[in-house]
């Protein structure tokens, strides 16, 4: 299912045969660097127990999505809404593109997108993105996408990372 639309990418949900190019993504130290723990060296097994766990929140509309040029049908890496804060009214957003596709403004409409489907398609009140300070690819878009920086802290490696939030301007409690 077609989660939304931008002007470059389709962003639907995974299928099967999409998790042979996601794991490539994932097996790339440069693509997975600012993800959580770093880590790089996933099997399929547990990309599948990921996504299963994760997607169980399809029929609510939020979980794991692969983004799909539009243009040519290929998969260049994924994006989604978590229920990180166990608050179905707030939700993390977040998204892993391959390096061979950054700079080219993907990142931007991936931000835009998951924020304006998590407003208006699924009507929650608030979205948090969560980065390394280091990533300031991560910072500059959300900043772009008028995210505000709520929250600084460490990482108990010592890493420093921030905390950006954007609340839905027409939320409605129901």
């Amino acid at each position: 299912m077609v989660r939304f639309k931008t002007p470059h990418l389709l962003v639907r949900d995974i299928e099967s045969n999409d998790l042979e190019t996601l794991l490539h993504y994932y097996r790339q130290k440069v693509n997975m660097r600012f993800i959580s723990d770093g880590k790089y060296d996933w099997t399929l097994k547990e990309l599948e127990e990921k996504y299963n766990k994760i997607n169980k929140d399809y029929l609510n509309g939020y979980g794991a999505f692969a983004i799909e040029l539009k243009e040519t049908g290929e998969v260049i890496g994924e994006a989604g809404l978590f229920n990180s804060f166990k608050d179905p009214q707030i939700l993390e957003l977040g998204y892993i593109i391959d390096s061979h596709f950054w700079r080219k403004g993907y990142g931007k409409e991936v931000c835009q997108g998951l924020i304006d489907y998590g407003f208006k398609e699924l009507g929650i009140k608030r979205l948090v993105a969560r980065m390394y300070a280091n990533n300031t690819a991560s910072v500059m878009l959300s900043e772009i996408c008028d995210m505000k920086l709520t929250h600084q802290g460490r990482m108990p490696n010592g890493d420093v990372y921030f905390r950006y939030e954007i609340n839905n301007p027409d939320y409605q409690q129901h």
